[in-house]
């Protein structure tokens, strides 16, 4: 794929990493010089110290050939400006950082893909690591839904039934669902009919907040 990434702040660079290592052809934009020039000395891509937020310089990047754009800056009014500007060059594919939620309707409006929050995100994580550490790779989606992983105990209630059964007895709360099975070094997608055991490492989906007492009992 051929991709614009504006922004080389925290996120852009680590964006930056995993598009180049995917062996995607990369251009970057940044208005600093310095990010600019430390992004130019490790990668062997192109960069432009540039407004991003005008037409000029997305042109310059190659828009008219782009595959898609995304928008890492930590300024939403330079995000929404060049989302707005890629929808006019009708890039296929646009995607944006979303600092302020509030915002999160007008990048929508222009067709952006859009990630809210990202701080709140990682935040969240940090916390859940520290306040619940049973919990493995704890991730919280924008409208509040959570992913998280758990590896089951001896005394767990989940244990030796169906999880359809366990759903129906009330053990998982209707908010609550099994996504994954995670059983030694084999992974597989969780079934009604999946009955799981001590040690498994289960993957969740909640659209709810889920509560201590609950992920104790579950765990057992």
């Amino acid at each position: 794929m051929y991709i614009i990434i504006v922004g080389a702040g925290s996120i852009g660079t680590s964006l930056i990493d995993i598009v180049v290592k995917e062996k995607n052809n990369v251009v970057v934009v940044d208005s600093s010089e310095e990010r600019a020039r430390a992004v130019s000395t490790k990668y062997d891509i192109t960069v432009l110290n540039g407004n991003a937020t005008a037409a000029d310089t997305l042109r310059e990047a190659g828009a008219e050939r782009a595959d898609a754009l995304i928008a890492t800056t930590s300024d939403d009014a330079v995000n929404l400006m060049v989302v707005s500007i890629a929808e006019g060059l009708s890039i296929p594919s646009i995607v944006s950082v979303v600092n302020d939620k509030e915002h999160a309707e007008f990048f929508r409006k222009l067709g952006a893909n859009v990630m809210e929050n990202p701080e709140d995100i990682v935040a969240n994580h940090l916390y859940n690591a520290v306040k619940r550490p049973k919990l493995k790779d704890f991730t919280m989606l924008p409208q509040g839904d959570q992913v998280f992983r758990l590896t089951l105990n001896e005394d767990s209630p989940l244990l030796g039934r169906p999880l359809s059964d366990s759903a129906k007895r009330g053990v998982l709360p209707e908010c609550l669902m099994v996504a994954a099975i995670g059983r030694g070094d084999e992974r597989s997608l969780a079934h009604p009919d999946s009955v799981v055991q001590a040690g498994d490492l289960l993957t969740f989906f909640s659209i709810e907040r889920v509560s201590d007492e609950l992920l104790e009992r579950l765990t057992g």
